[in-house]
């Protein structure tokens, strides 16, 4: 079995070691016996959504995630059925704001963004930063990640990844983070939060593997240290502790 998975502008939305996603994802699907390659792609590429398993998107300065914008708008039908054919898309940071209706910038000008999901962002003058947890059906175990935004989502989410236990959501007061649609991932959550969260990287693995092969007999994942690591986390900052099975 072989995986392709798509770095949409590795190049431009490369902040806050978001990288890390793709190589952890990639060590632990080889680990199960998958070949995988990855396709680093930026706005000099072609991009062709049938060709990839898994289409990621990190996070960005608000200049480039522009420039990533303005090329990745030739593909908004594409996007769009590939979404809705189940394609999986794991986007992180500021990145799940191309896939809003519009963003307005500091001086507020108005872009077009692809229009998937029926929101619309707004640039602000403060930064939202905190380390958060959080609590979503998809797996058991809560979810660590760090917050640094400068934009704000100005709708409700139809459709959230996440449910705020510590930190905020995708706008202030809000209880919601993220989006999740179908096989579409989208947070503003970095960290990255593949890496320091072994439960959902184990989700996402299993995932990816089943929508080729139900049936597919899993080994066992050695993710001792990333267990250590968010157990530290969890412990340090909310002095909970969580019992690791």
């Amino acid at each position: 079995m072989k995986f392709t998975i798509a770095y949409l502008y590795y190049d431009l939305l490369n902040l806050y070691g978001e990288n890390g996603n793709i190589k952890i994802l990639k060590k632990q699907l080889e680990h199960q016996g998958i070949s995988v390659s990855i396709k680093f792609l930026t706005i000099d590429d072609e991009l062709d959504f049938d060709q990839y398993d898994l289409v990621y998107i990190g996070a960005g300065t608000e200049h480039n995630q522009k420039i990533a914008l303005k090329h990745l708008l030739k593909y908004k039908e594409q996007i769009k059925e590939a979404i809705e054919n189940d394609k999986f898309f794991l986007v992180t940071g500021n990145a799940i704001e191309l896939f809003g209706k519009y963003i307005y910038d500091k001086n507020k000008k108005k872009h077009k963004a692809l229009d998937i999901f029926k929101f619309t962002v707004k640039e602000e003058e403060f930064r939202m930063i905190d380390e958060a947890i959080f609590k979503t059906d998809l797996i058991d175990q809560e979810v660590i990640g760090f917050q640094n935004q400068n934009s704000v989502i100005k709708d409700n989410l139809k459709y959230p990844l996440f449910t705020v236990i510590k930190g905020i959501g995708s706008y202030p007061n809000s209880t919601k983070e993220g989006i999740h649609y179908r096989n579409f991932y989208g947070t503003y959550l970095i960290g990255p939060i593949i890496g320091r969260n072994p439960e959902l990287l184990k989700y996402f693995v299993r995932t990816l593997i089943k929508s080729k092969n139900p049936n597919f007999k899993f080994k066992s994942f050695d993710l001792k240290l990333e267990y250590e690591a968010y157990q530290h986390f969890i412990n340090k900052f909310y002095r909970d502790i969580i019992t690791i099975n």
